[in-house]
């Protein structure tokens, strides 16, 4: 049991909830988009701005998590960046009904797609397609950001997937209503109308595959925008849109209206009973989460404060123990849990394991543990703080590739949905082990204490600075102890910025950074969209060695 008054729980709680403060300031800049100035600008024209609509739209007081608010954080800095990818992604509810809601941020570039902006779009058709959750289109952007466009236009998994996405979704019967509330150019103008209801702004908004500069140059037409894809053309003449609106309140209590007669989805049935709240202070997992990712600690102290009623079943307790498995509720959800531990310990064997590091034991323990939850139909929480899985000849004999093979395997085949949160460590193989963001998690979000790359700092930097001395050496050039000192110091400070938590949200391989308070309601709020998408394939994990 931590205790308040000790001091390496306060050192903890210090570092911790700095980290936190950090998170929070960093939030409200986001918050801000493209600043108070083109805040002001947008509202000078009659229009709210991306996240006023957003407020506006959703249901007050309701729960609500954000989507990729860091997207693009310190990339394009040549073009003075793109704050969240010039886009603003919330599961949230509308009309008592949860969805997704996807708004272009205008005071952001005038809300252009960049690279970032459609990846986080991408993403966020993922999220509606996994759980087949409705979703909400808010359209203003000026289309393609031009000097970039060889890295959005052709690709697979560029701006034209965005496309053929609304197509499989409608197939799929997943609700789709877009709003026009700005311009819509170009192919971005298909996005609206291939939703499956599409109503625009009068006077404000605009759609068309070309604007009016482009038409004249093109075509030697003279027109006004207005006139060529305004509210009264598209309504009125062309048919292209269904609803016209006077204003942007007007257009969101339409969306309202429509959500609040959409049927209900079949459910997956997963297990829910009353939430309750932990026995034990959430708020001490600050004091028990160490300063420094060379400390030990145990992480059930950290499940028993994220779940109800601190009731935590744990699966062979005795048996594999730098991995944690066991069954518990959140917010009265049935979660299976798989949780890697940083504490010492004996192994069955009697053998010291190290606390971070999964061994064959630990692997084969979590791979059944897993197979036990999709039998049972119990969505699976991966807490991750992992430095791996274990090397050398001892391990290697006792077959450790094939029991990490065997974890991988089970994982990967999961049919019932996966939560991925990043706790402290997450290298190499034991990402993947951990179900990192190649293995499908419905939703990944990493605490301001998460580290994301395939190995550590400190031991990259000692590994790269030899390949760099061994370069130079060969060159001539003499390495004096404060030379390779200086060498170290540079590639671990670069290292150390590419393995941040702010360096893998700003590009989409987690969902967000969380305040680790809210992981019981991203939790919660993921399983509750799961729950919209039925289990429609078995499970079958395939060959696997025993």
């Amino acid at each position: 049991m931590a205790k308040k008054e000790n001091l390496d729980f306060n050192k903890n709680e210090d570092v911790n909830k700095l980290m936190v403060s950090e998170l929070n300031r960093k939030l409200e800049q986001v918050y801000l988009g493209g600043g108070k100035s083109r805040i002001e600008k947008e509202h000078e024209k009659g229009k709210l701005t991306a996240r006023e609509r957003i407020d506006y739209l959703l249901d007050p007081k309701a729960k609500r998590i954000e989507i990729g608010a860091f997207a693009g954080e310190g990339m394009y800095k040549q073009y003075g960046g793109c704050v969240a990818g010039g886009s603003i992604g919330v599961i949230g509810y509308v009309s008592g009904r949860q969805c997704i809601v996807v708004a272009n941020d205008a005071t952001v570039k005038a809300g252009a797609w960049f690279p970032i902006a459609a990846k986080k779009n991408l993403r966020l058709q993922e999220i509606s397609m996994e759980n087949k959750l409705p979703i909400i289109y808010l359209v203003d952007s000026a289309g393609v950001f031009l000097p970039m466009q060889d890295e959005i236009f052709p690709d697979k998994e560029h701006f034209g997937r965005i496309f053929r996405n609304n197509a499989k979704m409608s197939a799929m019967g997943i609700s789709q209503i877009s709003a026009i509330m700005g311009s819509c150019v170009a192919g971005g103008a298909y996005l609206p109308i291939m939703s499956d209801e599409a109503m625009i702004v009068d006077k404000t908004s605009s759609i068309f595959l070309a604007g009016s500069y482009l038409v004249k140059a093109a075509i030697g037409e003279t027109i006004d925008n207005e006139t060529l894809g305004g509210a009264t053309t598209h309504c009125e003449i062309s048919g292209v849109t269904d609803y016209k609106c006077k204003d942007d309140k007007d257009c969101l209590d339409r969306i309202k209206k429509i959500m609040s007669k959409i049927g209900d989805a079949n459910k997956a049935g997963f297990n829910r009973i009353k939430a309750q709240s932990p026995k034990l202070d959430e708020n001490e997992i600050f004091g028990i989460l160490p300063e420094t990712r060379e400390k030990p600690y145990d992480i059930k102290e950290i499940i028993n404060r994220l779940v109800d009623n601190s009731e935590f079943d744990e699966y062979k307790e005795d048996f594999g123990k730098t991995i944690v498995c066991g069954y518990a509720r959140i917010d009265g959800w049935s979660v299976g849990i798989v949780a890697n531990q940083r504490i010492v310990v004996k192994s069955a064997k009697g053998e010291m394991q190290f606390g971070g590091v999964i061994y064959s034991d630990s692997a084969d323990k979590a791979a059944r543990f897993i197979m036990n939850c999709n039998q049972k139909k119990i969505p699976l929480v991966f807490l991750q703080d992992v430095s791996g899985f274990m090397v050398g000849s001892r391990s290697e004999h006792g077959g450790i590739i094939k029991d990490g093979a065997k974890m991988v395997n089970a994982q990967a085949n999961s049919v019932v949905p996966k939560f991925t949160i990043i706790i402290g460590n997450s290298y190499g193989a034991g990402n993947y082990a951990m179900c990192g963001k190649a293995y499908d998690p419905r939703l990944i979000v990493a605490w301001p204490s998460a580290q994301l790359a395939v190995m550590s700092g400190a031991s990259a930097a000692k590994t790269l600075l030899q390949i760099e001395v061994a370069a130079l050496k060969s060159r001539g050039e003499v390495i004096t102890p404060e030379k390779e000192a200086e060498l170290y110091n540079t590639i671990k400070d670069r290292y150390d910025e590419q393995i941040s938590p702010y360096y893998s949200a700003a590009r989409l391989w987690t969902d967000a950074i969380i305040n680790p308070i809210d992981t019981r309601k991203w939790i919660s709020m993921g399983i509750e969209a799961a729950n919209n998408a039925p289990i429609e394939k078995p499970f079958n994990v395939g060959v696997i060695q025993v």
